[in-house]
Parts: structure tokens; C-alpha cells; sequence
């Protein structure tokens, strides 16, 4: 296949994933090596920045993803589609602290809460931002609470790293995660 069309499946498959696709699976799928890749998605970057497109690849959660550009959000939220049910306070408060705690047990999250945490823990597990990574070697042998690439997604983050410093918190944990 020739650079043309190998541009016009990379950019399909970016298209069609019901998620972000890795250079690695795209790779695989049509075995290509992971600078070739990175060649063909700049230029169809740098192509939808020039033709002044409404939308543009990003890189989040470890892979590519199509998306609408941040200048047009105001007209995209227009449209009549349905809208993910954004996260109570409790809930965005102790996904915060997973975030940058992990990963951390229920009691550890409960003695910085100062509150239960089953029924949050539920909820975050129920929509993927959250897993159990492991047990921690101590009595019980209490679960370990991480993050999940459905988080890195949720935020518009690429990695961990993006977080922004605690220090921007304001003294609320919730700031942090709740602007996003």
C-alpha cells in the first residue's frame, strides 16, 4: 500500500474505534512501525489544522481519538445527543484522591474522607474510572484502588502525568477534577 492510502486507513481506524487506539494496535492491524504511525497521524493532524476542520485527532488514555475542537464545544453541546451523567461531590472528591493516591485501600480513603465510601467506590467501579490494581499486604489483605484509562479518557488525559500539581487545588481536591 502506498502512504496515501495507508493515511486513509489510519485515519478510518481512528475513526471507527469505539475508543482511543494505540500505535500499537494500529501496528498490528496493518503492520506498520510505530514512527510511520506517528508520521501519518502528524500529517493528518497538521492536514484538519489547515483545512481549519471542525474536528482533530488527540492523544488520550494511551491511544488516538477523534474529537471536536475546543473552539466549537459551545455548538457541539447544542446538539440534542445524550450527555454522560456527570459525578456527584463525594464522587469526584474520592476519585480525586484515588488519582493521586494510588493506588490506596477503602480505609485509607474513608481516614481522609472522614466518611464511607462503599456506595461512591460502587459507583466509580460501575462506570470503569476506577479497578481494584491489587491487594495491599496487611491484615485483610484490603483491595487497592487505581485509576483507569476510562478516567484518562473521561479527563482528556493522556497520562497521569497531566494532572495538574495539588498545589492549584486551593485546599480542594475537588477543584482539581471538577473543572475538567
Amino acid at each position: 500500500m502506498n502512504y496515501t492510502e495507508a493515511r486513509a486507513i489510519v485515519e478510518a481506524l481512528i475513526f471507527a474505534s469505539p475508543g482511543p487506539i494505540s500505535q500499537k494496535r494500529i501496528g498490528e492491524l496493518m503492520d506498520l512501525t510505530s514512527r510511520t504511525i506517528e508520521s501519518i497521524v502528524k500529517d493528518i493532524q497538521d492536514k484538519y489544522r489547515r483545512d481549519k476542520s471542525g474536528i482533530q485527532i488527540v492523544f488520550v488514555a494511551g491511544g488516538y481519538e477523534m474529537a471536536t475542537r475546543p473552539e466549537f464545544a459551545d455548538y457541539v453541546s447544542r446538539l440534542n445527543v445524550e450527555v454522560r451523567q456527570s459525578l456527584s461531590r463525594p464522587a469526584l472528591e474520592t476519585l480525586a484522591i484515588i488519582a493521586y493516591r494510588q493506588p490506596i485501600t477503602r480505609p485509607e480513603l474513608e481516614n481522609i474522607r472522614g466518611v464511607r465510601v462503599d456506595s461512591v467506590l460502587n459507583t466509580l467501579m460501575e462506570r470503569h474510572l476506577i479497578r481494584v490494581s491489587g491487594r495491599k499486604k496487611a491484615p485483610g489483605r484490603p483491595a487497592l484502588y487505581s485509576t483507569t484509562s476510562a478516567f484518562l479518557q473521561w479527563f482528556g488525559l493522556s497520562s497521569l502525568d497531566e494532572l495538574p500539581p495539588l498545589a492549584q487545588a486551593s485546599g480542594s481536591l475537588l477543584g482539581i477534577l471538577g473543572s475538567r
